[in-house]
């Protein structure tokens, strides 16, 4: 009887105070997320709450098992088992309170600032902060389980003894995974591109979605998702429309006739623009800038607080004023001249020497004698 009744109580004992103190340090949690609710820090560690407690009974059935008298020839192998949870629960309940602090600190952060781009800035800092410590949280983890074995332990001494031959050997054989590492380091703390940010690569234009310690995702304007190194940022020129300030500077061109109105386009520009709610006010303009036998190309300035403002008020001042130009002033589109030429004043073509007289345009050659 006493076979059966020492494991049961050993094993439901370790289960019961687990889930007892589990439910208890929950409740304190509780209390203090809803007194305390300036600050997300008691929720997001209820979210430790699993690991929490299995670190709690896999420590109790650690400490306890010798005692329960249970699968005796297997004491060691079990001993073992309860070894690796435990120190994988624990690496894993240390990830989600550093997660839960750091998610505090970034919206402490992102609550008393309002400059954007300072958010994102700390946002990807965070980010990569984050990934940088479950990783060594991991390797550690797994350096405590392969220590816990005792032929591990006796190769300690030979592996110390090679570490600077591996250690070169993994240089070069990880010397593109150590480099993008390194640039991944450096743009979080360069400040070089941020989560969020808008930016042109290889003609492509989008905005940053994820940043990890090896690649880096931009999500086009379409959906599509381009993934690249991040080693790529940091050496070669790409275009980041929301580095400094995001207000941008758009332009519009048209072809026209030379005899288009243009003191009438720039009044139609700013009635457009009044009428537009992604314009941001600061500034407007339009001038020829170019003209060629048949046409002249006329330029409108326009501006917006972001990339995605000025592309609604570019397309916006094209189409109205194609629209107005077609309805109100037909003869400024551009066309194709098949009219005859003007006359000079008097219909007389200058001689090949420059001398006024000439004979008439259309007038026919004289002929006949004398």
């Amino acid at each position: 009887m006493e076979n059966v009744l020492r494991p049961l109580i050993v094993v439901g004992g370790a289960v019961v105070l687990t889930l007892l103190i589990g439910w208890a340090t929950d409740l304190l949690l509780r209390k203090a997320d809803a007194r305390h609710s300036e600050t997300p820090l008691w929720g997001l560690l209820r979210r430790g709450r699993i690991p929490y407690q299995l670190v709690l009974c896999t420590a109790l059935l650690r400490g306890s098992y010798n005692q329960a008298e249970l699968i005796l020839e297997h004491r060691v192998a079990v001993g073992q088992i309860l070894t690796l949870v435990l120190i994988g629960s624990a690496a894993w309940l240390v990830v989600r309170i550093a997660a839960a602090i750091v998610d505090t600190s970034y919206t402490r952060y992102a609550r008393g600032h309002t400059d954007a781009a300072r958010v994102r800035r700390v946002r990807t800092q965070v980010s990569l902060i984050m990934r940088v410590v479950t990783a060594v949280v991991g390797v550690v983890a797994v350096a405590a389980m392969l220590l816990t074995f005792p032929a591990m332990r006796a190769a300690g001494a030979s592996l110390l003894a090679s570490a600077g031959i591996l250690g070169i050997v993994a240089g070069v054989a990880a010397q593109s995974t150590l480099a993008n590492m390194f640039a991944g380091l450096q743009i979080a703390f360069g400040d070089m591109v941020r989560l969020g940010d808008t930016v042109v690569v290889d003609g492509e234009w989008g905005t940053v979605e994820e940043i990890t310690l090896t690649f880096l995702t931009v999500r086009t304007w379409d959906e599509r998702r381009i993934t690249m190194p991040v080693s790529y940022f940091t050496s070669k020129p790409f275009e980041n429309w929301s580095r400094g300030t995001p207000q941008m500077t758009g332009i519009v061109y048209w072809h026209v006739d030379h005899s288009a109105p243009v003191e009438a386009m720039r009044d139609k520009l700013q009635d457009i623009l009044r009428g537009c709610p992604a314009w941001d006010g600061r500034s407007y303009g339009l001038v020829v800038t170019d003209s060629t036998p048949n046409t002249m190309q006329v330029r409108a300035l326009v501006t917006a607080k972001d990339a995605d403002d000025i592309w609604t008020v570019r397309v916006t001042v094209r189409e109205q004023m194609i629209t107005w130009l077609c309805a109100e002033h037909p003869y400024a589109l551009p066309r194709v001249n098949t009219a005859d030429a003007v006359l000079p004043p008097g219909g007389i073509i200058p001689s090949q020497d420059g001398a006024a007289a000439g004979r008439r345009l259309h007038e026919p050659p004289r002929t006949g004698r004398g």
